[in-house]
């Protein structure tokens, strides 16, 4: 019922940027919050930045300073800005968003396909 498309991953050196792009569409009624989870090899899936509808933020403590994360509710969308990127940055990054949909009015979390970044040192 609902679809969220990431893209923007892809391999840069340590010390480069990246911006990562979710679009969510489908049977929506509202979506509360939306962020970025990321899984590294052997590693649990860690939350690295949140945002709330009404624009409240929330960073991992490894990621503060250096990413950002932007969402436009309108075009129901979030991007996460990453700079000054580190080797330990390399992870699948999964967009989610928390949403009700207009079917039963039921909520729920909903997850992207993911997109691998890379760093190299």
């Amino acid at each position: 019922q609902v679809q969220l498309v990431e893209s923007g991953g892809g391999l840069v050196q340590a010390g480069g940027s990246l911006r990562l792009s979710c679009a969510a569409s489908g049977n929506i009624f509202v979506i509360y919050d939306m962020g970025w989870y990321r899984q590294a090899p052997g590693k649990q899936r860690e939350l690295v930045a949140s945002a709330t509808s009404g624009g409240s933020t929330n960073y991992v403590d490894s990621v503060k300073g250096r990413f950002t994360i932007s969402r436009d509710n309108a075009k129901k969308t979030v991007s996460l800005q990453m700079v000054s990127l580190k080797p330990e940055d390399t992870a699948l990054y999964y967009c989610y968003a928390d949403v009700t949909v207009r079917d039963g009015l039921v909520r729920g979390d909903y997850w992207g396909q993911g997109t691998q970044v890379t760093v190299s040192s």
